[in-house]
């Protein structure tokens, strides 16, 4: 398939939006409060980084969507 973006970009996205955010958003829900992290300010970072998450996901939806099949073989 043929992407927007590069497709070793795309897979390094893919991997940063289903796994590594939700991973650092959940390591920081867990631990913030044994940090001695403000409440607000741990909510605040979890919501962010779900929310950089989701947008990378989304972006890479439509890049997925409007990719072209390559003219060279099966993607299968």
């Amino acid at each position: 398939m043929d992407y927007i973006v590069p497709e070793y970009l795309y897979k390094i996205l893919k991997w940063t939006g289903l796994v590594a955010c939700p991973a650092v958003a959940v390591f920081i829900g867990a631990l913030g409060a044994a940090w001695g992290m403000e409440p607000g300010l741990q909510n605040a970072i979890v919501t962010t980084i779900n929310a950089l998450g989701v947008l990378i996901g989304a972006l890479l939806g439509i890049s997925q969507g409007t990719a072209k099949p390559s003219g060279g073989g099966s993607d299968a």
